[in-house]
């Protein structure tokens, strides 16, 4: 059985859990609403997503350790979907954002029904996933979920800044990273170790493993935007080379590059008449300098140092929790879309 079809087998009964509650909570929630709201999240919400966010939030409860009776299950699972509900809604406006026209292989939400049905479906999305975080998380469960949200918002910015910025270095690369992804998957494995009683030590094992698998999540992001296969993706090759982006495998090549090399590649990425010659050329010049084999070391490097934190874990169930975790980090860096 592959690394992935073990995953899928042990978190199976956990993503069910998540469908049945988005599906419960939203067919609640959307009662005496206009049908058209229903039907774009609908369509938007249940298109085939990995649900990672609150399938991290379960399993971190879990290793925490501590048994839930059923109202406890309940909630978890409230604040579980909570992220789901916040991820979907940065989705909706992203695509309106840069006007996408798909999303996982099919046409995005504001393709399907426009730009003010998906913004309003998006804001939907995020009121009520700060409800639920406030009210059945608590405080500091809603201070951990804002910060990652506003990190979201400055992240997108700070890529706005540097989307044209050649000198970018890989502290500033890391950090805009950790904004748009890794500090939101941290917060679910926090929060959900915070929701079963967590030690103070515990919550930041569990966090730290999320902004470490955020962070290589992201990385391999940018090298499938180069290597992956666009049928598996379901996104073309090249987008990141064809805007121009200073990607890690970039950053890395410009580094150590030659001073001739490096005036090229940086001509390619800043030509606005780029064509596929150009990425060829771009993508054999950042091969040339290991960009590719660098960048997938330093995703390693990462989810091992997350993984190592986990260790320290001895309740009931932590073995099987562990390994899931491990499991999901090897899918993270070998998946294909």
């Amino acid at each position: 059985m592959s690394t992935k079809e073990q995953l899928m087998a042990a978190i199976a009964p956990q993503v069910m859990q998540i469908e049945q509650a988005m599906r419960d909570d939203l067919a609640q929630e959307t009662q005496g609403c206009d049908p058209l709201l229903a039907e774009v999240l609908e369509y938007g919400i249940f298109n085939g997503g990995k649900r990672l966010r609150p399938l991290l939030v379960l399993l971190a409860a879990r290793l925490a350790g501590k048994k839930e009776n059923d109202k406890d299950k309940q909630n978890l699972l409230l604040l579980a979907i909570a992220f789901e509900y916040l991820h979907g809604a940065t989705l909706f406006h992203d695509d309106v954002i840069d006007r996408a026209d798909m999303r996982r292989g099919k046409p995005s939400v504001v393709q399907q029904f426009g730009d003010i049905a998906a913004i309003l479906g998006g804001d939907f999305l995020h009121s009520r996933s700060m409800f639920l975080i406030g009210s059945v998380g608590g405080g500091k469960a809603l201070e951990i979920f804002c910060h990652a949200t506003n990190a979201m918002v400055d992240g997108e910015f700070l890529q706005l800044r540097n989307a044209r910025n050649y000198n970018l270095s890989e502290d500033d690369y890391f950090s805009a990273v950790q904004g748009k992804t890794a500090l939101l998957i941290a917060a679910t494995c926090e929060v959900g170790a915070m929701a079963s009683g967590a030690t103070a030590d515990e919550q930041k094992a569990l966090a730290d493993y999320g902004l470490g698998l955020g962070t290589a999540f992201q990385i391999i992001d940018d090298l499938l935007d180069y290597q992956g296969d666009a049928a598996s993706t379901g996104k073309s090759v090249g987008n990141d080379f064809q805007e121009g982006k200073m990607t890690l495998p970039v950053i890395l090549a410009l580094r150590d590059a030659s001073a001739q090399d490096q005036k090229r590649l940086l001509f390619l990425l800043a030509d606005d008449a780029r064509d596929n010659t150009g990425f060829a050329e771009g993508y054999a010049l950042i091969d040339k300098y290991d960009g590719f084999g660098a960048s997938r070391k330093i995703a390693e490097s990462i989810v091992a140092e997350a993984v190592s934190g986990l260790e320290s874990f001895s309740g009931e169930d932590a073995p099987e929790i562990v390994l899931i975790f491990r499991t999901l980090a090897d899918y993270v860096l070998s998946r294909n879309k």
